[in-house]
């Protein structure tokens, strides 16, 4: 197993520890500290997200992309996204149905990509799902940390907004995504 792969492996295992700090009954349920464990679960969130990135680059820059890596990668970024997302709605109220939203194109997104991979086509992320991606993780990082430094200034639910722009976009890329591959699904 290469460098990225084992990074990406190391994002996969610090799912766990990051629900483990996140989810009030577990961290503060021990030590009475719930506002502590949803820093360190933002620590170790940021953490995982840069490591996204770095396994991304190392594997391109050394020539050591794999089909395992190409596996498990989108496996561990959905993983700590949508485990957070799901948590999100007991910790946070965050709506059943934007958290809907997102797995569900999530899931729609992955089945294209397993049609196409079974026809030698391999469809790539667009401009739409970066940008959907990026803001899903600010939405999720501000909501961990409680808005702050904002929370400073103003009582402004910045988290939410972000998340909501976030099913927004989620919504336009997974169309956009449809509508420029669905010829993956119309082959014989």
């Amino acid at each position: 197993m290469n460098l990225p792969n084992k990074i990406t492996v190391s994002r996969i295992l610090a799912t766990p520890v990051f629900l483990f700090f996140l989810v009030p009954g577990w961290f503060g349920q021990f030590w009475g500290l719930d506002q502590w464990g949803r820093y360190a679960a933002a620590v170790i969130f940021i953490v995982a997200s840069i490591t996204d990135m770095v396994d991304g680059n190392i594997a391109r820059k050394y020539n050591m992309i794999t089909e395992l890596g190409k596996f498990l990668d989108p496996i561990a970024d959905k993983l700590l996204v949508t485990s957070a997302l799901i948590a999100f709605i007991k910790t946070d109220n965050l709506s059943v149905w934007a958290v809907f939203i997102i797995i569900a194109r999530e899931f729609i997104i992955t089945g294209f990509r397993v049609v196409a991979a079974g026809r030698g086509v391999v469809i790539a992320a667009d401009k739409w799902g970066k940008i959907k991606t990026v803001v899903q993780i600010a939405a999720i990082i501000a909501i961990l940390i409680k808005n702050f430094p904002v929370s400073l200034i103003i009582d402004f639910p910045l988290g939410m907004v972000l998340m909501y722009i976030a099913v927004a976009l989620t919504v336009i890329s997974g169309v956009n995504y449809i509508v420029k591959n669905v010829k993956v699904l119309e082959k014989n």
